[in-house]
């Protein structure tokens, strides 16, 4: 992670040179231009990485005047690079991405992170537990694939139907966000709020399972 954030950083820095970061490993610095940020995550999927499963990413996302405006998301194993702009499309490599059409839960794979060692307390760890179980006996599969950059870029590919997880950091997610929208997607906090940087909770969708999603994942909160 070390190393490949340093790798990043310079070759960012190199191409803009006055620009702030937030990255994953350093945290952030403050560059002469205000208005511009990278936001890296230099290997998204380190137990993955860690363990030889072929599923992880570079993520890197640029935002400028407190809104995501570009982000990038590379995954090696497959050479993918999924990437958007604002107000041009999502793509991945030269094709272009757009969300699925699926509207019903029981035709829907949706993916989560599930809170593991030194992630979440007891309760969040109960109340995800609630939500599986209202969940699964709705929708075609659940799928834990353990790195939130590709769970964003695979709903935007329409690989996915949904996703949901909460504690994540900015640099896990703000380059998915921008894809997920230019690829047609709808993009919340799972409470429906817009603060999903600064909470690290999401809820990432089609147009037509977004509400559906967030209906069992509200049932499953109260219990």
């Amino acid at each position: 992670d070390l190393k490949a954030e340093q790798t990043i950083h310079e070759e960012l820095q190199k191409a803009r040179p006055d620009y702030s970061f937030l990255m994953e490993e350093s945290g952030k610095t403050e560059g002469k231009d205000q208005s511009n940020r990278w936001i890296v995550d230099p290997l998204d999927g380190t137990m993955n990485f860690l363990h030889g499963i072929p599923h992880f990413c570079i993520s890197i996302a640029l935002e400028r005047d407190s809104e995501i405006f570009a982000g990038v998301i590379y995954d090696p194993t497959r050479d993918e690079m999924f990437w958007a702009e604002k107000g041009q499309g999502a793509f991945v490599n030269d094709k272009r991405l757009r969300v699925s059409g699926r509207a019903q839960a029981k035709e829907s794979i949706i993916a989560t992170g599930i809170p593991n060692r030194g992630r979440g307390t007891a309760k969040t760890q109960a109340l995800f537990s609630r939500e599986l179980a209202t969940m699964i006996p709705l929708v075609a599969g659940i799928r834990r694939m353990g790195s939130a950059a590709l769970d964003l870029a695979y709903v935007a590919a329409g690989r996915y139907d949904a996703y949901w997880e909460r504690g994540l950091g900015a640099w896990d997610i703000a380059a998915g966000l921008i894809i997920l929208r230019e690829a047609g997607g709808i993009v919340s906090e799972i409470n429906l709020g817009e603060r999903m940087l600064e909470s690290g909770s999401i809820l990432a969708a089609n147009g037509r399972m977004h509400d559906a999603v967030a209906d069992m994942l509200r049932k499953a909160a109260r219990g």
